[in-house]
């Protein structure tokens, strides 16, 4: 049998390549990050997210000595942005920070251009908060029960405003409306910049906003903290009743921020993302700024925010439906 030389010699260069071409992936996930990481936040700037994600984006670029860079993506109630992550390369360069709205949109929603549980991949639960029940300074309500006693008084002209649909602010709100059995007018912003410029000058009454966005508001006595929404009083407001303990016996929101990544992306990755979080939330000054933003760092692993994640969708998937809460 006659072979041809050429032939034979192209197969054996290919044979003796081949082992190369394998390698190379994993050397890329073991070089990882080799270049500057895109850190998807599907809210407009200028809200308590966008602090969050610049306080531990700092301290990644330190770690990895490659810059992370953050996108505001806002739109769809965080929709948009968070489809460009579940459909960006799965390489670990594309990540998304997100909340909420990421256990309830699927409720709220007919349909979702992606599936939150299997076009993501958990990496960790940043931290969690309680929003504020805030009034403008010049609210008649100064406890929860006089705003209550107010919003029943002048059922349907009493407003709350959110940072958009699908958020804690808006859940926290309908949670309100029906545990405290008053009629409030929901209207929504395109994130919590626009609503706080309407919310200051009393154009809208009240707004359950996170604690970091609204925390400078109150300290500077533009705004009046009547409650928190955790089912315990914040260290940072200690003369601050819960919303349970004024007038809501058995009201409980708490919000969080989480890091996901495409959901194909490599483990190796994912636990290397995942460990590099853990160290830079352990970080002093890091910690120390997520304080004076009114968060609790919590740092988990992937399978515990998946766990969270889904617990979220069990909270709040039956009030949505049993309140008949649905966006067009």
């Amino acid at each position: 049998m006659k072979i041809d030389r050429r032939r034979f010699i192209g197969m054996a260069g290919a044979s003796a390549l081949t082992p190369t071409l394998l390698a190379r992936p994993a050397l890329a996930q073991a070089n990882w990050p080799n270049r500057f990481v895109r850190l998807v936040v599907p809210f407009p700037p200028g809200g308590g997210t966008d602090a969050i994600a610049r306080v531990v984006a700092v301290k990644l670029s330190q770690l990895w000595g490659q810059e992370m860079v953050i996108e505001n993506k806002g739109g769809g109630a965080t929709s948009i942005g968070t489809d460009a992550v579940a459909k960006a390369e799965p390489d670990g360069y594309t990540a998304l920070l997100q909340s909420v709205p990421l256990g309830v949109n699927r409720f709220l929603f007919a349909s979702l251009p992606f599936d939150p549980v299997a076009d993501l991949a958990p990496v960790s639960l940043i931290c969690d908060y309680p929003n504020i029940m805030a009034v403008p300074m010049s609210s008649p309500a100064r406890t929860v029960q006089e705003f209550i006693d107010h919003a029943k008084a002048n059922p349907g002209k009493v407003s709350y405003a959110s940072s958009g649909y699908g958020t804690s602010v808006h859940l926290s709100g309908e949670l309100f409306k029906r545990m405290a059995g008053v009629n409030l007018l929901h209207v929504p912003y395109r994130g919590a910049g626009p609503a706080f410029n309407d919310l200051i000058p009393g154009r809208v009454d009240v707004m359950f906003n996170n604690s970091g966005a609204v925390l400078p508001f109150i300290h500077g006595n533009k705004l009046r903290a009547l409650g928190v929404t955790s089912s315990k009083r914040a260290a940072y407001l200690p003369d601050v009743p819960t919303v349970a303990e004024a007038g809501v016996p058995g009201f409980d929101v708490t919000g969080w921020y989480a890091f996901f990544l495409p959901a194909k992306t490599p483990p190796a990755i994912v636990a290397k993302f995942h460990a590099d979080t853990v160290k830079a939330l352990a970080d002093p000054v890091i910690r120390q700024r997520l304080d004076q933003l009114g968060v609790n760092t919590i740092g988990s692993t992937p399978r515990e925010l998946g766990a969270h994640l889904k617990a979220e969708m069990d909270k709040w998937g039956p009030l949505i439906k049993s309140a008949g809460i649905k966006v067009e």
